[in-house]
């Protein structure tokens, strides 16, 4: 069990530094001016490669990122979806919404970022869909602080059969 916990440390680490790293963490030094908040790209279904494919398509957003609702737990989440990212990342706020219970969650896991020290709890996600594309126990952690976002990451990316950038959106494949 260790073993596991640091695991997701590391995965962890590695994503809240990358997103802290390329500039997608909250700005502390001016809250001044309130950027807007990017409009939701809502997935849509491509037609089928084969025979038992499901795609769905996410549009770039004028930020130059590809954000998405997600079907988690029948409640609709919004996730930056975030290659550099190794684990899901689910805000405070939105674990509430899914039930999870934070307050009750040890946060136990220490997550070292460019930006210091946070913490954070493993949970394993029942299931993620986007469009007709649906991932199973999809481990995530959620953060007590430092993320103002959830952050779509590789450990549902990399359940997909394959996703790719084309023409300016995201198409994932299961």
């Amino acid at each position: 069990m260790a073993v596991r916990n640091l695991f997701f440390v590391m995965f962890a680490a590695v994503a809240i530094a990358m997103t802290i790293a390329f500039g997608l963490a909250p700005k502390f030094e001016d809250h001044a001016a309130e950027p807007e908040p990017p409009t939701m790209a809502v997935a849509t279904q491509a037609p089928a490669q084969a025979p038992g494919s499901r795609s769905a398509f996410i549009d770039q957003e004028a930020d130059g990122h590809f954000w998405t609702r997600a079907d988690v737990r029948g409640t609709q989440i919004e996730f930056l979806v975030d290659t550099g990212a190794s684990i899901v990342a689910l805000t405070y706020l939105d674990a509430q919404r899914l039930g999870l219970k934070p307050e009750q969650l040890d946060f136990d896991a220490e997550i070292r970022t460019a930006g210091g020290v946070t913490y954070g709890a493993p949970v394993m996600i029942e299931s993620i869909r986007i469009g007709k594309v649906k991932v199973e126990n999809v481990e995530a952690m959620v953060l007590r602080t430092e993320l103002d976002q959830s952050l779509l990451g590789m450990t549902f990316l990399g359940q997909l059969d394959s996703y790719e950038f084309r023409q300016g959106q995201l198409i994932i494949r299961q």
